[in-house]
């Protein structure tokens, strides 16, 4: 999984940041909430560790803002050393998905953020992706653009839904092709050809091509009205 440490406090994250490391996962920390805001926006991650007590921004306010004005899903472990029902309450209330009280346990970290991942990706994987006129159905892998059934392969359509589920943030190589193959290629050749693929079969189905090159940086979902004539 990749993780986003939300923790001020610099041994707690450093802790949570090399025991992740050394489980397997990729971790990316930030000191204050707005750097984490930033990087929650900016990134795409598996799950986020999230500490209450924040400079800048406190946690509560900062998953509110995830939450009801960014429509952000990814799954939020708060972290604090307050064990009242009420600070319980106000983390769920505000779209926390767990919970934990300092001091914990790294292997229950590492439970917990894996049972809210396996929930969130069996909550995503029955959701129809739609974004202008095209649509993805992950129950029976079909896809319609202009109202018309587009075929692709395999890998091609990871990459696809991969990009629907952030129209128009620009995905890296490195994220497309962990997707796709589930390891980072040797050349970027193989997903330009699966780019290839994917872009020519929606540009005839659709009359257009919905995917934008973001030059040294990747790819990203762009509506027709964004396309220059």
């Amino acid at each position: 999984m990749h993780i986003l440490i939300i923790e001020d406090d610099s041994a707690i994250a450093a802790n949570l940041y090399d025991f992740l490391e050394s489980r397997g996962h990729t971790a990316d920390a930030a000191v204050n909430g707005i750097a984490g805001l930033h990087l929650a926006v900016t990134q795409r991650f598996d799950a986020i560790l999230l500490d209450l007590g924040l400079p800048g921004m406190n946690g509560i306010t900062l998953c509110r803002k995830l939450r009801q004005e960014l429509q952000i899903d990814t799954p939020i472990l708060m972290l604090t050393a307050r064990d009242t029902l009420e600070d319980k309450l106000a983390g769920f209330e505000h779209g926390a998905d767990d919970y934990l009280i300092k001091p914990f346990a790294l292997k229950e970290v590492e439970a917990r953020l894996l049972a809210m991942h396996k929930r969130h990706i069996g909550k995503v994987a029955n959701r129809t992706l739609e974004f202008d006129k095209l649509s993805f159905d992950p129950k029976t892998l079909s896809i319609r653009f202009e109202n018309k059934n587009v075929k692709l392969p395999p890998k091609c359509i990871r990459l696809l839904a991969l990009m629907m589920s952030e129209p128009g943030r620009v995905f890296s190589r490195e994220e497309l092709e962990l997707e796709a193959w589930e390891d980072v290629q040797e050349t970027s050749d193989t997903l330009r050809s699966h780019m290839h693929i994917l872009r020519r079969a929606l540009t005839k189905a659709g009359g257009y091509d919905p995917i934008e090159t973001v030059h040294g940086l990747g790819y990203c979902l762009t509506s027709r009205a964004q396309i220059p004539d």
